[in-house]
């Protein structure tokens, strides 16, 4: 009886212990990414990124989305109304995470279609399609070069395809790539908000976090 219960306690222990550790690592990691936004706002938000929302805006969430992600897809939506919640207090920035196979060729589609001003067009076209293109067994992006047309997105196609294959989009993917890696974005979407991550992954995390810095800035 005493050898089952030294055996039990031994292993509460070591659950207590790894939960423990893993909400230091938590911790510390927050506390990292948020360091490196303070020190670089172009690491969360350059220039160059996609945002939709008021210049003003007090709160910044960015988002790193994989094209592929099915997750991505999911979420598309509830972001699209919480910055209808937060019309004046938030601004969404969106960064690129390809970490699917073909997703590098897509991110670079939709900043083709950016170049012609359709760029939330082909964002709403893509996650639409999706199933049809992104297969993980079997992903056939260029199924998007007929998918968009077929969609009503009015695009010079000639010129999309000598875009996509310029140096400009490539480092404008590349940067976000980088950028994804500094910040610990392993998953997608990874999600910040004014430079901090979420403290777990999902819905209500997210619009907790919103929320709290909304209240702090406002």
């Amino acid at each position: 009886m005493k050898k089952q219960t030294l055996v039990l306690i031994t292993v509460i222990a070591l659950i207590v212990g790894f939960a423990v550790a893993t909400n230091l690592y938590r911790g510390a990691e927050a506390e990292r990414v948020e360091t490196i936004a303070d020190e670089s706002a172009t690491v969360l938000a350059p220039d160059h990124a996609m945002a939709l929302g008021p210049e003003h805006a007090k709160v910044t969430l960015v988002e790193f989305f994989d094209p592929a992600c099915e997750t991505c897809a999911v979420f598309h939506r509830p972001v699209k109304e919480l910055l209808k919640q937060y019309p004046d207090e938030v601004r969404l920035v969106l960064r690129y995470a390809p970490f699917h196979h073909g997703s590098e060729d897509v991110a670079k589609m939709l900043e083709a279609a950016r170049l012609q001003g359709k760029y939330w067009e082909a964002l709403e076209v893509m996650f639409a399609t999706q199933r049809r293109w992104a297969s993980h067994h079997n992903p056939q992006p260029e199924l998007l070069w007929q998918l968009l047309p077929a969609a009503g997105v009015e695009l010079d196609m000639e010129r999309m395809r000598q875009d996509v294959g310029g140096f400009e989009i490539a480092s404008i993917v590349q940067k976000d790539i980088e950028d994804a890696a500094t910040l610990g974005i392993r998953k997608t979407p990874g999600f910040l908000v004014n430079g901090r991550p979420l403290p777990s992954f999902g819905l209500p995390q997210l619009h907790q976090l919103v929320a709290e810095e909304i209240a702090a800035n406002y």
